[in-house]
């Protein structure tokens, strides 16, 4: 049976395999889209909570990749490469994610944009090559929970990048409210 957290029904040729997480973010897709597709956003938010992220390099197209290193709050860095597969703007994201270009345990990655109002749920579906291994990152690295919190930062960050954008389009000058 796959871990959900959102009570989302498992592919069942991978159920054993997998994790789909799922949340609402209070923006339109277009903009949740744009934090999770540019280097200038992603290093705002990406990981769980009290991690940071350092990029190395980054190149968003198909075939392209981001390397990157998460920093952890204990000091261990994690390094880590993304290769983009699918890119359907600003509908979904297929990716595989790995230690490095060439890691025989990267796991594949399925992201989902999906308008509902004025949010947008955007749904995760990460495939791991083995049922241990995606034991061992449920277990050794908390992978649903670590998940979650990536999740919650980009709707904190995309809410920040909201709220910035109002801010600026107030016609009373800053400082001129009474």
């Amino acid at each position: 049976m796959a871990t959900t957290s959102n009570g989302a029904e498992p592919d069942h040729t991978t159920a054993d395999r997998e994790i789909v997480i799922s949340r609402a973010i209070g923006a339109p897709r277009e903009l949740v889209f744009e934090a999770f597709t540019q280097v200038r956003h992603l290093s705002r938010w990406w990981g769980p909570e009290g991690f940071t992220t350092t990029t190395r390099s980054f190149e968003f197209r198909v075939g392209g990749a981001w390397d990157f290193v998460m920093h952890g709050p204990d000091g261990t860095d994690y390094q880590e490469w993304i290769t983009w597969r699918e890119i359907v703007p600003p509908e979904r994201i297929a990716l595989l994610h790995g230690e490095s270009r060439d890691d025989p345990n990267a796991f594949e990655s399925f992201l989902a944009f999906e308008p509902a109002g004025e949010e947008t749920r955007i749904v995760m579906r990460t495939v791991f090559p083995s049922k241990e291994l995606r034991d061992e990152a449920v277990e050794k690295y908390h992978a649903i929970e670590g998940g979650e919190q990536t999740l919650s930062n980009l709707a904190a960050y995309v809410a920040e990048l909201t709220r910035n954008d109002v801010g600026r389009n107030e016609t009373t000058p800053k400082g001129a409210e009474s």
